[in-house]
């Protein structure tokens, strides 16, 4: 049983302090014990308060079911920018700033991923005020796309649908995660697996609605809308949204226990992904080109995106589901980097027909973007302490950034120009296919070898 113990203003959690988890703390000694200790020190009466239970249970699941909503909607937006790219390169006011459109969603994402660190520490921090941050960080998403409709130049879109935008959702992301945290203890990779995989059943769905609104209402009318509708979709779920542990300034869990940056192992999971982040954003990204390319219509193009989301959230949610179990966290995880190689080098590279595209979306969407599903496992495998997990997560967000960051000038290198079918990868994503293939296997080459290491070069003392 996890109790609250509160006397005379104080308030002491019990739930997963110091180890304690269901009706005993590590010595042995029965929770009712420690309450009677604490009555015997402090010599006043003290109020006992059950709390919740964990990993199931009708508030764990709407705090769980109101985290998919949020993330499916809100960061499946800035995901599906590519079809505002191609918008707005069209529209003749914007002519001659191409290259900066991109800016808009880049700097959308990018802000999400490398901010990631500093919004987990803020939330980790002050535990009192996660209800607050989401009420701030929501209505500036919202207010991004509602001034961004009004933006008649590309600079101003920038700074309303780009930079608003990404710094409101990262304000108000975190304090989620840190209540689904709570919420959920043994099936935690579960939980996140499942949030992880929210923007793929919106990127199944959002690119082709987005599309048509533009076609027919134009980018103001369409910002107006979608602002409209994720206030009544996301509004209402606010009050679900709530942490399983009473607010107290002497939170066991307000600080958090960064023991977990001596382990080696930790970095070695930094390291790994970082190196697949620098490949794992060029599919969403070209697909749709290359579709064209090999003289496929821009509605097939699509359907092979809408394929890859789908794919995307069985992945995702199976490998967080098998994160909770007995399978090592690492051979998970070089699993799906040996899979979303072959993807790759074998099926990507060669595709010219529609059927070959399908299927490499099926294989990169359900095993490269499990990867990102299992930063909760890699969490755990590194830290027993519960206070680490979103630490860990945060970071490991922002070193998977810097590959969307850098994905923009990397392509540009990459690309070629001409179109040969009868060449791997029609010859203009030949060098690309084959670094995102290469970033795939590197990952998962970096896990094996801390693996296969000497032990005597890498031992840990």
């Amino acid at each position: 049983m996890d109790l609250s113990i509160s006397s005379a203003g104080r308030t002491i959690e019990l739930n997963e302090w110091s180890g304690i988890n269901s009706s005993e703390t590590n010595n042995g000694n029965s929770v009712r014990d420690l309450h009677d200790s604490v009555q015997d020190v402090e010599g006043r009466d003290i109020v006992m308060q059950q709390l919740k239970p964990v990993d199931g249970g009708p508030d764990a699941w709407k705090v769980l079911i109101a985290a998919f909503v949020f993330e499916a909607l809100l960061w499946g937006f800035p995901i599906s920018f590519g079809v505002f790219q191609d918008y707005y390169s069209t529209l003749p006011q914007f002519a001659g700033v191409e290259s900066k459109i991109a800016l808009i969603g880049t700097l959308a994402q990018g802000l999400s991923y490398l901010g990631a660190p500093v919004s987990a520490m803020l939330t980790k921090r002050f535990p009192k005020y996660h209800r607050q941050q989401i009420w701030i960080g929501w209505p500036i998403c919202l207010g991004g796309l509602v001034a961004g409709s009004f933006a008649t130049t590309v600079p101003s879109l920038i700074a309303t649908q780009g930079i608003m935008y990404g710094i409101g959702f990262i304000t108000l992301t975190y304090p989620i995660l840190a209540m689904v945290d709570e919420w959920w203890i043994h099936r935690k990779g579960m939980a996140f697996g499942l949030i992880a995989s929210a923007s793929g059943a919106s990127g199944a769905i959002m690119p082709f609605i987005i599309s048509a609104m533009l076609n027919k209402y134009g980018y103001k009318t369409t910002l107006r809308a979608i602002a409209v509708a994720m206030a009544i979709l996301t509004g209402p779920l606010i009050p679900f949204l709530k942490g399983r542990l009473p607010p107290s300034e002497h939170s066991t869990v307000a600080k958090t226990n960064w023991s977990f940056l001596k382990k080696p192992l930790f970095w070695i999971f930094g390291i790994s992904t970082l190196v697949q982040g620098l490949g794992f954003f060029f599919p969403a990204l070209y697909l749709p080109s290359y579709a064209t390319a090999i003289g496929l219509s821009s509605t097939q193009g699509a359907l092979v995106l809408a394929i890859m989301a789908l794919a995307q959230l069985i992945g995702q949610f199976a490998f967080g589901f098998l994160s909770d179990k007995k399978l090592s966290i690492s051979t998970l995880a070089m699993f799906c980097s040996l899979m979303a190689t072959i993807g790759s080098f074998a099926v990507w590279g060669m595709s010219k027909s529609l059927g070959l595209l399908i299927l490499f979306s099926i294989i990169y969407g359900f095993f490269g973007y499990a990867f990102a599903a299992m930063r909760a496992g890699m969490g755990k495998a590194v830290s027993d302490d519960p206070s680490a997990v979103v630490a860990t997560y945060a970071i490991l967000v922002f070193l998977q950034g810097i590959g969307n960051v850098l994905a923009g000038p990397i392509s540009s290198v990459l690309l070629e120009r001409n179109v040969r079918l009868n060449v791997y990868g029609v010859e203009r994503y030949r060098s690309l296919v084959i670094f995102t293939g290469s970033c795939m296997s590197a990952s998962g080459l970096v896990i094996l070898g801390w693996f296969l290491r000497p032990s005597k070069l890498f031992a840990i003392r």
